[in-house]
Parts: C-alpha cells; sequence; structure tokens
C-alpha cells in the first residue's frame, strides 16, 4: 500500500485532452521520514509503519518524543497500517513520486469546523411558515417529544442544533490527476475535506 501526507492548497479545475474540464484539488505532499517499523514478529504484534512529517522547534516537542526520533523534531508523527513493511527501513524517505497519475486513492482530513449550529444550517430544516402572528419561530427546530411517542422523552439521535464540522472525513475513489516530483505537489480529482493547510492522509485503493 501506498501513502503520504500532504497540506490541502488551493481548488482549480484541469482539462483532459478531449476537453472535459474536471474540479481538482491541488496538495503538497511529503516528503516524510520513516520514523518506526513495527511487525508481527516485534512486541507491538502488528505491521505499520511510522513517519514525521514537518519540521518543528526542539522546544516544542515533549522529551520522550524527542529521544524517539533520535532528536529530528517533527509536527506531525503519524502511523499507516500497511500489511507487509519490506522495503521501508528507518530513516527512509517517502516522497510524492512514490504516486503516479492515474492511480486510485483515498483520501482523509479534517472537515472545516463551523461551531455551534442551528438545525436550519446543520440538518437542512425549513424552519416555521412565514405567516401571520408568526413571530420568532422561524428558524426553530420545532416539537422534539410529546405526543406519547417513546414514552415522552427526546428519543436518541435527534436532530437538533450542535457543533457542526470538524469531523475526520474520508473521501474514496479519487484519482492522482498529476504529480510533480519538483515541487513536492499533486493534483487530485474532485473537492477533499478541510481548509486550505488542513493535513490530508492520501493512501492507495
Amino acid at each position: 500500500m501506498k501513502f503520504i501526507l500532504a497540506r490541502k492548497g488551493r481548488m482549480t479545475q484541469i482539462f483532459d485532452e478531449k476537453g472535459t474540464v474536471s474540479a481538482a484539488t491541488l496538495v503538497t505532499a511529503g516528503p516524510m521520514v520513516v520514523t518506526q517499523v513495527k511487525g508481527a514478529d516485534t512486541k507491538d504484534g502488528y505491521s505499520a509503519i511510522q513517519v514525521g512529517f514537518e519540521g518543528q522547534k526542539a522546544q516544542r516537542i515533549a522529551k520522550p518524543v524527542l529521544g524517539h526520533t533520535k532528536g529530528v523534531p517533527y509536527k506531525v508523527l503519524k502511523e499507516f497500517r500497511v500489511e507487509d513493511t519490506a522495503g521501508l527501513a528507518l530513516g527512509d524517505e517517502i516522497k510524492v513520486d512514490t504516486f503516479a497519475e492515474g492511480d486510485s486513492i483515498v483520501v482523509t482530513s479534517t472537515s472545516k469546523g463551523h461551531g455551534f449550529a442551528g438545525v436550519v444550517k446543520r440538518h437542512g430544516f425549513h424552519g416555521g411558515r412565514r405567516s401571520h402572528g408568526q413571530k420568532h419561530s422561524e428558524r426553530e427546530p420545532g416539537s422534539i417529544g410529546g405526543g406519547g411517542r417513546a414514552g415522552g422523552r427526546v428519543i436518541k439521535g435527534m436532530r437538533m442544533g450542535g457543533r457542526m464540522g470538524n469531523d475526520r472525513v474520508t473521501i474514496k475513489n479519487l484519482r492522482v490527476l498529476k504529480v510533480d516530483a519538483a515541487t513536492g505537489e499533486m493534483l487530485i480529482s474532485g473537492a477533499i475535506p478541510g481548509a486550505p493547510g488542513a493535513l490530508v492522509e492520501i493512501r492507495s485503493m
């Protein structure tokens, strides 16, 4: 399995050889450094590759973590579960050219946070009727219980106002449109979750 960490950039559009336009997202991927190799035969009991991504000031890193990375401060430490760790050793670099144009990928990121949102924005409720005598119920949720339903209590899963966004979201079946090894940039089909600058995990399908 191929994998890499990236930072989300801007959205753009790209034309193929037939002149068809497609939405695309530009990301800056890698390089990553392998900081630990875990195997089924080790004390960890499973196969995984831990990588370090982006530099950081040493004073901002906890000393146990700094000792684990042999004194090299990384802003992000991430682990990817793999079936086989062959071909990757401690200190190896993983760059954007690991992927090629046309690869099918899975992208995971953290969606934009919207804070506390009401039912109209969060769930698409229509609100109250715009009729005579209506004053303060245009964006209210309406009844949430009663009428003998569920014994008069508010049932679990009731759609109400609350924190919206800032969730871990995975998008499948995206494609790599272009890879620029010189700049470390990758063009991915469609939109991916998160604000510009968000950390993005990219894995092959």
